[in-house]
């Protein structure tokens, strides 16, 4: 499958589920794309204030991988400054018996732009 920038779909979430603030993502494929192997491969621009709360990843994977600015991140007991360059593997939690607990936080004054990806396990 070959999928051209414009066909690339971007969608906007503001204060819901575990999203305080607002992001943007570029859903480079759709789950369906990607034969249900993963659940999520996007672009997310995080603007200067806004996060992703700390959630679980229990029976999947994720992997962020950050292109622009500078995000703080945890990862289970792990707090983190990560800038262009850095990856994070979050993931089954299943696996430990306690979940794998992860989130990330833009206080700079510039958004963070990072690839995200679930798997499956």
């Amino acid at each position: 499958m070959i999928k051209n920038k414009q066909d690339i779909r971007t969608e906007t979430v503001e204060n819901s589920g575990n999203i305080e603030g607002r992001i943007s993502k570029d859903i480079i494929l759709t789950p369906a794309e990607m034969l249900e192997r993963a659940s999520m491969f996007n672009i997310i621009t995080l603007p200067s204030g806004s996060r992703i709360k700390e959630h679980p990843h229990i029976e999947d994977a994720e992997i962020y991988y950050i292109l622009e600015g500078e995000a703080e991140v945890t990862d289970n007991d792990r707090t983190a400054i990560m800038r262009a360059g850095d990856v994070m593997f979050t993931g089954n939690g299943a696996f430990t018996g306690n979940g794998a607990r992860h989130s990330i936080a833009n206080h700079s004054g510039k958004d963070v732009r990072f690839l995200a990806c679930i798997l499956r396990m």
